[in-house]
């Protein structure tokens, strides 16, 4: 792990899925080569820009080849994927995917291209440990795009109007600054609780910063049981946070666009959300700092363990009776939609960057920073699982968020459920 955190400091410093219905590539009337493909990088979604001129771009070199992709909402897609998988002659040619036990049980089950011999002309730009959350049983099924951990996005200018000029660095500290703001008639966070994700991308840091990321991976693996009361502790924290006001109480109607969109017009102070979110943020009209969630136990946890990791990728269909042509479109399109969300601020690059980095927004670098000093990471919760312990996962965490259950009964619950 540390190999990957030293390479992507090295490294600091594409899609919107397209969708014909059949895996099958097909032919225009002038003969090109059709290849589908799906993504999640719909119209609001920050990597849209670095898909398009990705896109485009490979589009206009290979001039025999059409790219028809199509974009899903991330919530949608994740049903949508796992549902085609089961009638493989439904994929695309191309599919986005995460990375981890995600992708892992669609290779397993033979829905996957290997892409070994595909990777060999890109290896000199590629490091292989940017692939290893894709690889299962020795063979290597996508094609990383970026490398992003939860950070926790500060409103400078509203913490300033309380006396803040940091982001506070302890729970004591942070609860003060919340409280403060409450008393300015400030929301401290919003959280988007129609999309259970950005729910874990608040219970998941606070997690790990209660138990440790070691044994937060062990259980996220299914290897020890999720009876621990440390993470009874992090969840009951959380729900208090909850309960004292902390979170605006609209956002459990919200999706992650609407949240986002009330952090960037200055309606609340603080926004957990994944690194790809730093140019949106960079250019918001305020003053702002990417930092990370305050460590709980100190005994167990440091502040640079982090939430995250390459996960982001474009994989090809098995099914695909153009898979060759299609693997390497996905690294050519990979390595091009690495480079552009790069220099938007929508992800750190798990490709070796090669071209001018002198624009880069201020805030992916300091991002980049918090990876290169991390000292331990724990890959998404609902990508390091597997699809039906995921779902099971996530709908606990939508109960957490409801507050219908606390820390006791998501502990007991997902130990009787998963173990």
């Amino acid at each position: 792990m540390k190999k990957i955190i030293a390479l992507a400091l090295v490294l600091s410093m594409v899609f919107a899925l397209v969708g014909c219905t059949a895996g099958e590539s097909k032919k225009e009337e002038d003969g090109k080569t059709v290849l589908t493909m799906w993504c999640i990088a719909t119209e609001s979604d920050a990597n849209r820009p670095a898909y398009e001129k990705a896109i485009a771009e490979f589009e206009k070199a290979h001039p025999d080849i059409t790219i028809q992709w199509e974009a899903f909402e991330n919530e949608s897609y994740k049903t949508k994927i796992k549902a085609a998988m089961s009638d493989p002659e439904t994929l695309p040619d191309i599919f986005f995917t995460w990375s981890g036990a995600f992708l892992g049980d669609f290779a397993n089950a033979g829905n996957v291209y290997p892409l070994d011999e595909a990777y060999k002309p890109f290896a000199d730009k590629l490091p292989e440990v940017m692939l290893s959350n894709a690889t299962y049983n020795g063979k290597h099924y996508a094609v990383p795009l970026t490398y992003n951990i939860v950070g926790l996005f500060a409103n400078m200018d509203l913490l300033a109007q309380v006396g803040w000029d940091h982001v506070p660095e302890t729970y004591e500290d942070l609860t003060a600054c919340c409280d403060a703001l409450l008393a300015a008639n400030i929301i401290p966070f919003g959280c988007a609780g129609k999309e259970n994700w950005c729910v874990t991308e608040y219970l998941e840091p606070i997690i790990e910063k209660t138990i440790g990321y070691e044994a937060m991976t062990q259980i996220m693996l299914g290897k020890q049981t999720w009876n621990d009361p440390g993470i009874q502790s992090a969840v009951d924290t959380f729900q208090d946070m909850i309960k004292k006001g902390y979170f605006d109480p609209a956002g459990a109607a919200l999706g992650n666009d609407e949240v986002k969109a009330n952090f960037l017009a200055g309606q609340t102070a603080f926004y957990q959300n994944g690194t790809w979110n730093c140019g949106e943020v960079n250019d918001a009209s305020f003053k702002s700092a990417v930092a990370l969630f305050p460590v709980m136990d100190s005994s167990k946890a440091t502040y640079g363990q982090v939430i995250g990791g390459p996960s982001d990728s474009l994989a090809v269909a098995a099914s695909s009776k153009n898979a060759e042509i299609a693997a390497q479109a996905a690294f050519e399109l990979g390595q091009s939609i690495c480079h552009y969300a790069y220099l938007i601020g929508s992800g750190l690059p798990a490709w070796t960057p090669d071209y001018d980095t002198s624009e880069v927004k201020p805030l992916v670098n300091d991002a980049a920073a918090i990876v290169a000093a991390s000292d331990g990471m724990v890959l998404f919760g609902d990508t390091i699982m597997s699809a039906d312990p995921a779902n099971t996962y996530l709908s606990y965490v939508a109960q957490v968020y409801g507050c219908e259950i606390d820390g006791a009964g998501f502990i007991a619950g997902l130990a009787k459920d998963l173990q």
